[in-house]
């Protein structure tokens, strides 16, 4: 059986400062490193110590700390994938969340998957996407039972899409929400192969953190 656990970063500097994230490279706040420890140590709760276990990280600072807790616990070598960090918003990352002049919400109905939102440099959904499928698709082609993810709350999405084999076609509207510093596990049967959606966004962990 296959288990990969799929981890957005906690709280990390751009959330108080209202700023919006994408590849802007903020930093853990201090209650997102207390929350990083909270998730390595229910990580190592869960899979066994003698089990075979791999970590691949988004390449962004507040990724790598997360990563680097886990690592710890794990005596691993984070494989950093800039593939598994959160969509590009363009000109708008750093700045203010709705400051940014030209930003049009995607429509109702249409062409959800290839829409411009009016923001330079910005990427569409098709390609935040697709490079979420190739990474996922790398990490599924290595041979080990236990995986762990340190991604974003959006790249989340395209990660669980991926693992369930949706068409690219449907990811126009597909969202599944994964709160910061959340833990949502993934499993596959050795016998079925079913692949199964085990939970979504846990952050049971972080009960105790302020």
């Amino acid at each position: 059986m296959r288990t990969l656990y799929l981890v957005t970063h906690p709280e990390a500097t751009h959330h108080t400062e209202g700023l919006v994230g994408g590849w802007y490279d903020s930093e853990l706040t201090p209650a997102g490193a207390r929350a990083a420890v909270a998730i390595a140590e229910e990580l190592r709760k869960r899979i066994p110590q003698t089990a075979d276990v791999e970590l691949f990280s988004s390449d962004l600072k507040r990724t790598v700390a997360t990563a680097e807790e886990i690592a710890q616990r794990f005596r691993l070598t984070p494989m950093l994938d800039r593939r598994l960090r959160e969509k590009s918003y363009g000109e708008a990352e750093g700045k203010a969340v709705g400051s940014t002049p030209g930003y049009r919400p995607p429509p109702a109905e249409g062409d959800r998957l290839h829409y411009q939102d009016g923001v330079r440099g910005a990427e569409t959904i098709a390609t935040f996407a697709a490079r979420a499928y190739q990474a996922m698709t790398e990490i599924l082609s290595r041979d080990c039972e236990h995986q762990i993810l340190v991604t974003h709350g959006g790249t989340v999405t395209f990660l669980i899409a991926s693992w369930i084999k949706m068409p690219p076609e449907s990811l126009g509207y597909v969202n599944f929400r994964a709160a910061p510093g959340s833990i949502t596990v993934l499993r596959e049967d050795s016998a079925s192969h079913h692949r199964r959606v085990e939970s979504l966004g846990e952050v049971g962990h972080l009960v105790e953190i302020s």
